[in-house]
């Protein structure tokens, strides 16, 4: 599983392995990042404490399962100080993936079941192309996540706890311009 930290793909690919592949594929769009500012922005007032919220390439390992780069997570950064080439998954609270063409498949599916399974209180799933976001939480270890709200891009919806706050979802009700792939 160490392989996909020790990768060095093409400049605008990401690695990560899962489901017993390397799976290489292109990083966000451009219009994604002020999407991705603004959840962030909104997560930092909730953030337990000891714990901070990014969107930098970072892989987390998922012992058995896989090491995943997220799109936005919050951390416990006592658990990054480490010289490893990626983080614990331990070390996650949430996690968010904004869904494009070549991500759907994986970020609706096995994603979800390893996040999960893995026990990261809450996955915000962005799913550009429906453009509604799937809030996942009450994680369990052989289910994945037992709670589910799905709410149409515009709307706010609950983040629950440790965030627990409304989040504004009206970013992502902008589309994006002409001839971004989503």
């Amino acid at each position: 599983m160490a392989t996909a930290s020790e990768l060095n793909p093409a400049g605008g690919q990401r690695v990560e392995v899962f489901g017993g592949n390397i799976v290489v594929s292109p990083w966000s769009k451009t219009h994604y990042r002020s999407k991705m500012r603004s959840v962030i922005r909104q997560l930092e007032p909730h953030l337990p404490e000891g714990c901070d919220a990014g969107g930098e390439p970072f892989l987390f390992m998922f012992p058995g399962r896989g090491a995943l780069g997220p799109d936005i997570y919050v951390v416990d950064e006592a658990l990054l100080e480490t010289d490893a080439a990626a983080a614990p998954c331990e070390a996650l609270w949430l996690v968010a993936e904004m869904t494009s063409n070549a991500t759907r498949d994986n970020d609706r599916g096995r994603k979800t079941a390893i996040y999960g399974r893995s026990g990261i209180p809450v996955y915000l799933l962005f799913d550009m192309k429906d453009r509604v976001l799937i809030v996942h939480s009450d994680p369990s270890p052989d289910r994945g996540y037992r709670t589910r709200n799905t709410v149409a891009f515009g709307e706010p919806v609950r983040v629950p706890p440790p965030f627990d706050f409304d989040l504004d979802t009206s970013a992502f009700a902008v589309p994006a311009q002409r001839g971004a792939d989503v």
